[in-house]
């Protein structure tokens, strides 16, 4: 241990589906937070932590900030607020494929708000957009703020200039603003969450998957039980995913059970990778009715 190591914590604000959660996965080299193409994936603050020679990044991937309409957006926005107050840097999330519109604008300028954390402005998808569109993004994010420790350009999905090498270049810039100390975790720890929290997501990433409109907000998982099988190399995993109306849980289950079997099957694949052994995955639909707008579900489902 030298003198010059750095730890510390991160989190990367903007609007809903920035990218800010694949940008987590690939800062730490694993899947530790879901990513879907339906906004407000992630709804709880949940740590993961990159390793380096020279110190350690403990990202923190939260909800994006957003308009709420139900109690449960609410408490979301809350943890936000919280987790931003607390962390030494903030990256602001802005996806090069979409102008700087008016809620970029806003949580820029939010960041006022919480003046001892450094900020630094990230253009994500770079991947998907064309170089005069990159320029342009760079150009309108650095006019938002004065006070931006670095402007980096990246792709959380590429490989080469834009892809890992700037991976590199955002953690190694995000590493120099942290304050000097010692390591947070055991070098080889990639997060705090348990295998049982992991396990909900993966099922709720799976359940999402191909379900529109507002279905997406509604679905909610518990693991019940995570027992290995006496005198077997089977983990035999119990989870219900929960749902607010009886007609949700009718497109969850679809027809004759079919939809439900596909969320199994992909859902038992990242479960195995994860607990590294065979899993018997049996899922439950139940209904708790308006459970977004109910404190004490809210309580009950862990929000």
């Amino acid at each position: 241990m030298t003198d010059s190591t750095r730890s510390g914590f991160v989190t990367f604000v903007g609007r809903p589906n920035v990218g800010k959660s694949t940008l987590t996965n690939a800062l730490v080299g694993e899947k530790i937070a879901i990513t879907s193409e339906k906004p407000q994936t992630t709804r709880r603050a949940i740590r993961g932590i990159l390793n380096r020679p020279d110190g350690q990044l403990v990202i923190v991937d939260t909800p994006g900030i957003h308009k709420p309409r139900t109690l449960l957006g609410e408490r979301l926005n809350d943890l936000v607020d919280q987790v931003l107050g607390d962390v030494d840097v903030i990256g602001f999330c802005v996806p090069a494929t979409e102008k700087v519109g008016p809620g970029d604008r806003r949580i820029a300028a939010s960041l006022d708000g919480y003046p001892r954390a450094k900020k630094v402005a990230i253009v994500t998808k770079t991947d998907a957009a064309d170089k005069d569109d990159i320029v342009e993004r760079l150009m309108e994010v650095d006019s938002l703020r004065e006070d931006w420790a670095a402007v980096i350009p990246l792709s959380a999905l590429g490989d080469g200039s834009m892809g890992r090498d700037q991976l590199n270049v955002l953690a190694d810039e995000m590493l120099l603003l942290m304050p000097e100390g010692p390591r947070l975790y055991e070098d080889g720890v990639v997060t705090d969450e348990s295998d049982e929290d992991r396990i909900a997501e993966i099922i709720r990433e799976a359940a999402l998957e191909g379900v529109r409109d507002e279905l997406p907000h509604s679905i909610a998982v518990v693991v019940d039980d995570v027992e290995p099988r006496e005198d077997s190399d089977i983990i035999d995993v119990y989870a219900s995913i929960v749902v607010e109306r009886d007609s949700q849980k009718a497109i969850i289950i679809g027809r004759k059970g079919a939809r439900l079997r596909d969320v199994g099957t992909a859902a038992r694949v990242g479960i195995e990778e994860l607990l590294g052994s065979r899993v018997f995955l049996k899922l439950h639909v139940r209904v708790a009715k308006e459970w977004q707008r109910d404190p004490k579900q809210l309580g009950r489902l862990g929000f």
